[in-house]
């Protein structure tokens, strides 16, 4: 049973292009499936998220990232009377904006795009989603419910006021604000409690396969994680009740305990929260101004330890810097070198850059195909096209 604060399927505030109902899934089922069946997610695969998509087989990409936190989100919507179908649609598809080589391609695509409106990952997703996927004869995009969108464009709060001014940076990001221009997704209020819950989920997801991966490429030791909070209890309990356990079991079951007790502070925070309201739409979760699924004062206090720990031994590891490096001046190259020559852009985005009109146009149908790359596909275009080696390009998906 849905709690009354839930997305409710029947209320969905529906899809911009109309359609009929499907007789035998939600709306947020068939948004889940959509997202799922998309170009975008699949190359998902080969995007990574720290480490570069070739560095190993072991750490974790954007597709098995999201489908991480597809999981963690139906877990705390399902606990928490949530609709779990759109906690799910969301969390697959947060992810789907993400350029290659991580948010070191993102800081790179950000810089190039100032001057044509900006780039966002998020805002960027919202674009694929409603745009750059092209396999339905009535639509382009994947047209998706409201409640879906609204999520992938806010779920990490507000994007800006009710005037329409952005809370950060100076402008909206082209995507977001050219999307919402025809289709208001009220930017100014908070998402769902769905959408929190995927945005929390990403949290949890990342806080625990960061630690492992970390873990996996040698860049710390579990004798490190023993002096943080949340993990060093965490290894402690582990030696007790499992005294001389194998290295590789010990990491898994201290890891797992960091991952549950990340996910039971949200459920008794979401939990004490919820119970004496008097909360009676998921309107009424938008409108609090508040974000309602969120981790404690003391739990959020002991997580930023764990990440400035991260970001100095893992994000600014040197290894991990000179690929930052790397990657920064394959994207720089690309991105020029295709406003230059748009003809070295495949045949279906040559279409659209003939009906483009100006710069801004330009760059952005460029930003569009470069943030579509994969890892893979880059490193091997710039091979190609910029250093002039004899190789193949890797199929783009």
């Amino acid at each position: 049973m849905l709690k009354p604060y839930a997305a409710q399927p029947d209320q969905s505030r529906g899809r911009c292009h109309g359609e009929a109902m499907s007789t035998f899934r939600s709306p947020y089922q068939r948004d889940r499936d959509r997202i799922i069946h998309s170009s975008a997610f699949r190359r998902l695969k080969h995007k990574t998220q720290v480490f570069i998509e070739h560095e190993g087989d072991y750490y974790r990409t954007r597709l098995t990232h999201s489908i991480e936190v597809a999981q963690v989100a139906r877990t705390l919507a399902g606990a928490l009377g949530l609709n779990t179908d759109l906690a799910e649609a969301i969390a697959l598809a947060h992810d789907l904006g993400h350029p290659p080589f991580g948010h070191t391609g993102e800081d790179a695509l950000a810089d190039l795009m100032a001057p044509y409106g900006g780039f966002d990952h998020n805002a960027q997703a919202l674009r694929i989603v409603t745009s750059l996927e092209r396999h339905y004869a009535d639509f382009d995009g994947l047209n998706l419910t409201w409640e879906t969108l609204e999520g992938i464009a806010k779920h990490n709060g507000p994007v800006a006021d009710r005037a329409g001014q952005p809370l950060k940076g100076d402008v909206l990001p082209y995507a977001l604000a050219e999307y919402n221009a025809r289709h208001d997704l009220e930017l100014h209020t908070h998402a769902s409690a769905e959408a929190q819950v995927a945005a929390v989920a990403d949290d949890i997801a990342y806080n625990h396969h960061d630690l492992h991966d970390g873990l996996r490429s040698g860049l710390f030791t579990e004798a490190d994680l023993m002096e943080l909070p949340i993990t060093g209890p965490a290894f402690a309990e582990v030696d007790r009740l499992y005294p001389g356990l194998e290295p590789m079991r010990r990491r898994h079951e201290a890891l797992r305990r960091v991952f549950g007790v990340m996910v039971e502070d949200v459920l008794l925070v979401a939990g004490t929260r919820l119970g004496p309201t008097d909360l009676k739409s998921a309107q009424d979760i938008r409108e609090l101004g508040v974000t309602i699924i969120r981790f404690s004062d003391r739990l959020f206090r002991e997580l930023k330890v764990i990440r400035q720990f991260l970001f100095t031994r893992m994000y600014r590891a040197p290894s991990v810097v000179r690929m930052r490096a790397q990657v920064t001046d394959m994207v720089r190259a690309l991105f020029p070198l295709f406003m230059a020559q748009p003809e070295l852009l495949p045949e279906e985005w040559r279409r659209d850059i003939a009906r483009a009109q100006g710069e801004t146009a330009l760059a952005r149908i460029v930003a569009d195909y470069v943030a579509g790359m994969t890892d893979r596909f880059a490193i091997s275009e710039h091979a190609r096209l910029v250093l002039g080696k004899d190789v193949l390009p890797m199929r783009y998906l």
